[in-house]
């Protein structure tokens, strides 16, 4: 077995562009409520983002030797994706996020903590993360790139979407993306609609029809009253 594989699809570029501005959460609930991290992993400042592909990383705790790897071999336009299950160390810092920027690369999410947090936001590099830890890594042990991984409860395939935002991160199959693209679009484009019958006074109780739902579950409500006091 390769440690590390070279050769495998990824999404193409114009759908990965096209998805740029589209909400996680909206992704989420076109993707049938799929892909969502584990809400821990959140940008470690507001305002990253990240929309890519994934270059998948899978770490021995404590050690960072295949991020450098990683880093070594990433194309313009990929997220690193890295499973660190979790471990208090920082194996990231200022240092990577610089190499990885001059490489194209659209951000890193690590179910993990990474360190040097102000410095990376002064970079301009987007990191998702459980959070900033001062622990260092060594550099010993080889893991896995480009294979199958679980980050924060989701397998990530390499060549998967890669969407990051405030909400959290959330991942779409490779194979699925041109269609959950589609889907994400008319999604947004329907909740534009509704926004605007919102901002007309409407509720969402009834533009959805929840009264037809309530009364199937047995709602009881009780009538409105014309002489109560007040009234």
């Amino acid at each position: 077995m390769f440690h590390v594989i070279r050769n495998y699809q990824r999404v193409n570029p114009t759908v990965v562009e096209a998805f740029r501005g589209i909400g996680t959460a909206t992704v989420h609930e076109a993707y049938n409520q799929q892909g969502a991290m584990h809400s821990v992993i959140k940008p470690i400042f507001p305002g990253m983002r990240i929309c890519g592909t994934a270059l998948t990383v899978k770490l021995h705790p404590g050690d960072n030797l295949m991020l450098h790897k990683a880093v070594d071999i990433l194309q313009p336009g990929e997220v690193l994706v890295c499973d660190h299950a979790g471990h208090e160390e920082g194996p990231w810092g200022e240092l990577l996020s610089i190499s990885a920027l001059a490489r194209g690369c659209a951000g890193l999410v690590i179910d993990g903590y990474v360190r040097d947090g102000v410095a990376i936001q002064e970079r301009g590099f987007s990191v998702f993360a459980r959070g900033l830890s001062i622990k260092g890594t060594i550099k010993e042990s080889l893991g896995l790139i480009n294979h199958p991984i679980s980050c924060a409860g989701v397998v990530v395939y390499p060549g998967d979407l890669i969407l990051g935002d405030a909400d959290g991160v959330c991942v779409v199959a490779r194979e699925r993306a041109e269609e959950i693209l589609q889907l994400s679009l008319e999604r947004d484009k329907k909740e534009l609609n509704q926004i605007k019958l919102l901002q007309d006074g409407k509720t969402i109780w009834q533009l959805s029809n929840f009264d037809e739902l309530a009364r199937s579950k047995g709602l009881l409500e009780e009538p409105l009253g014309k002489d109560l006091p007040g009234n």
